[in-house]
């Protein structure tokens, strides 16, 4: 979608996310598609001139005219924006729509090479301090913020693991956890998989917080919140963690797979999430799939991980028959080269050393699931 920006004309945008991000050179459209790629929770403005071909697909939204006639329809629909453009030209652009701190939207700038992040307008209430570190910790920046009371030092609800990808399984209890952690209430930590290295302060994690390794160990103390991360679905009994808490989904599951020519991207789809609910895995914690090279164009696979945004790894037959697996097939060798795809591919990606599933075979599907490792 391209908006002409015309002064008495506001854009009718449309949102999927809960940050903009915008850019208005060619380097910074760079720069900005590659941040979009890791920081997923963003929807990407650029000027039209700049045009690559791939904006309808990838839900990123061009603009011919004025960025400033943009700017308001921004503040009104997002909870931060980010700006890879001149702290300068920011400042002046913002300056007469600017409302309070309790209402006007984190403000990021990042200069055109990517050298510097800038905490530029609600550091704390519109948490712009902490997306401006989640930001510079994604390209390699230096943070810059500016605010003379002392930064949050605690954890950012709503940003936490982003960095890594991670998501919410629902947003219900965002603003509850985060009053809880902002009021340095008693929170538990509940990780069973995912990235370790969240918390990248030079300084102890607060007292207040509490951390386990699983959530029936965190039930046995008292907390006022929770946050939890795992890749398994709930158990009834584990449930009630959540009554003031949030589930987060990291990103560690790993999908080997083999598939007949011409398969389905609906059966694909079924079979994946027959065999993660026989799991009890959320496909939300899907990082990737993972296959044999023949399967490089398999439209099937395309399509399934274009409309999950997952991960595509392909192998070639020499590297998945250098892995040892429990089942190698004559006749997978005969039309592929390798003795095993589904299985040696799972175990390529994920560097696991067993998998959650050896080896399942659906219909047209093979299936072989692995989580990874973090240590």
């Amino acid at each position: 979608m391209t908006y002409l920006l015309e002064e008495k004309v506001e854009p009718r945008i449309k949102t999927f996310h809960d940050y903009a991000l915008v850019a208005i050179t060619k380097h910074g459209v760079t720069l900005a598609r590659e941040l979009q790629k890791k920081f997923g929770a963003t929807d990407l403005y650029y000027m039209k001139k700049f045009e690559k071909g791939d904006e309808e697909e990838k839900n990123i939204q061009m603009f011919e005219g004025s960025v400033r006639l943009l700017l308001p329809s921004l503040f009104k629909h997002y909870k931060g924006i980010i700006l890879i453009i001149s702290l300068g030209a920011v400042v002046r652009m913002i300056a007469p729509i600017l409302k309070d701190k309790k209402t006007d939207p984190g403000v990021v700038v990042i200069d055109d090479k990517g050298q510097y992040v800038i905490s530029v307008l609600s550091g704390h209430l519109g948490g712009a301090n902490e997306l401006t570190k989640e930001v510079a910790a994604l390209i390699g920046g230096q943070p810059v913020i500016t605010t003379a009371s002392d930064v949050q030092k605690t954890i950012p609800v709503d940003l936490f693991g982003k960095r890594f990808g991670w998501e919410w399984d629902s947003a219900e209890k965002l603003t509850p956890v985060s009053a809880s952690v902002v009021n340095e209430e008693r929170v538990a930590i509940v990780q069973e998989s995912g990235e370790r290295g969240w918390w990248e302060h030079d300084r102890p994690l607060p007292g207040n917080f509490s951390c386990y390794s699983t959530i029936e160990e965190a039930l046995q103390h008292d907390h006022d919140a929770a946050l939890v991360i795992t890749h398994r679905n709930l158990e009834s009994q584990e449930e009630q963690i959540l009554h003031n808490g949030v589930l987060y989904r990291p990103k560690v599951i790993v999908l080997g797979m083999g598939c007949n020519r011409g398969t389905s991207a609906q059966e694909i789809q079924e079979v994946i999430q027959e065999t993660l609910d026989e799991l009890g895995f959320s496909i939300k914690s899907v990082k990737e799939i993972a296959t044999i090279d023949l399967k490089k164009d398999e439209e099937g696979l395309l399509e399934m991980v274009s409309k999950y945004n997952w991960n595509f790894t392909c192998y070639r037959p020499e590297e998945l028959n250098a892995v040892e697996i429990k089942e190698p097939s004559n006749t997978v060798y005969k039309y592929t080269g390798a003795y095993g795809v589904s299985e040696p591919a799972a175990r390529l990606a994920s560097g696991a050393g067993t998998l959650e599933l050896v080896k399942k075979k659906s219909g047209n599907v093979t299936l072989s699931v692995a989580v990874i490792p973090f240590q």
